[in-house]
């Protein structure tokens, strides 16, 4: 079988969202692949399971498996460590395939496993990744119950509420710096100031206010609004020192063609990502400073099961729009 799942960018509330504020995500046209079929013992791209190598399939394959060995080749267009979710959709892809084996199954489900994937792996995450990645679309992640209710999932203390939205079809281009984000060691960074500062948690409150900013924009299809509140989250994001020269110089060079542009994900490397009527000048200007650009848009697949010896579909996704490429 083949499964798949999608890249995803947030758009709004990184970090922010690790101390309950709300977050904005939506999955992308860039996919993750694997193919699954079973083997003499397990394996990943004809190499033996490692955790150096193979964290998250070893992780699932001893923790959400009992069955017989199973071989796995992968195939991306996700660049790893550049902020857009690589590993997310990994994990969604390996645990839809084991879900579709074991059934039955479902996409809450599959958003559940997931996370706990990633959370166990990484040392601790929130599902804003993996949610977005399993469902496709768009997501609000809160810490309240509202409007498009998915599902809830709860770490410790803490309950994240994931709700489905349909940002406007937007035109976007992302800019890969070439250098890793190290998720872990930017949460700690922020961590670390943000339990000395009085300043940095009054930033994370101003992040927080600004999702809900963009929810309006979003809702009203304000492309102009959108894009100045994605300058105002970067420089927020700068504040907080997540954000780098690499970023910096990318956001720059594209900023002159875009209605906005900040960094995606957790920072120190990875990408930025800019909403424009102008891709190519954008990706003309992101070559110039050193980068990777790649044109993309907003997603309606989530994570998707293809049996092909049955010539079975499956997606997860309960507002299937019948996007099956």
């Amino acid at each position: 079988m083949e499964a798949s799942a999608p890249a995803k960018a947030i758009l709004f509330g990184e970090h922010a969202v690790v101390y309950g504020k709300p977050a904005i995500a939506v999955s992308l046209d860039r996919r993750m692949t694997i193919i699954v079929k079973p083997g003499k013992e397990s394996r990943v791209d004809g190499g033996r399971l490692t955790v150096r190598k193979h964290r998250y399939v070893r992780w699932v394959m001893e923790n959400l498996w009992d069955g017989p060995p199973l071989e796995f080749r992968t195939r991306s267009d996700i660049p790893s460590a550049s902020g857009l979710g690589s590993s997310a959709a990994l994990c969604s892809s390996v645990v839809s395939a084991l879900s579709y084996l074991k059934g039955p199954g479902g996409e809450e489900t599959n958003a559940r496993n997931s996370f706990e994937v990633e959370y166990n792996v990484q040392g601790g995450a929130s599902p804003t990744d993996t949610s977005c990645s399993t469902h496709g679309h768009g997501i609000l992640v809160s810490f309240e119950p509202g409007e498009g209710l998915l599902w809830s999932i709860s770490k410790k203390n803490r309950t994240w509420y994931i709700h489905h939205i349909d940002p406007p079809g937007l035109t976007m281009v992302v800019g890969y710096t070439k250098k890793p984000s190290i998720t872990p060691v930017q949460v700690e960074k922020v961590r670390s100031y943000y339990d000395r500062s009085g300043f940095a948690r009054e930033t994370i409150e101003e992040i927080g206010e600004l999702v809900f900013d963009a929810l309006a924009a979003m809702k009203k299809g304000d492309t102009v609004e959108l894009g100045a509140l994605m300058d105002s989250n970067h420089s927020l994001l700068s504040i907080l020192g997540v954000s780098s020269r690499e970023l910096n110089k990318l956001r720059d060079a594209a900023s002159p063609y875009s209605y906005g542009a900040k960094m995606t994900g957790a920072g120190g490397g990875g990408s930025i990502i800019a909403l424009t009527d102008r891709p190519e000048d954008v990706c003309r200007a992101i070559k110039k400073r050193g980068g990777v650009p790649y044109i993309v848009s907003r997603s309606t697949r989530g994570a998707e099961v293809r049996v092909t010896d049955e010539e079975r579909f499956v997606n997860f996704n309960k507002e299937n729009t019948g996007e099956k490429g």
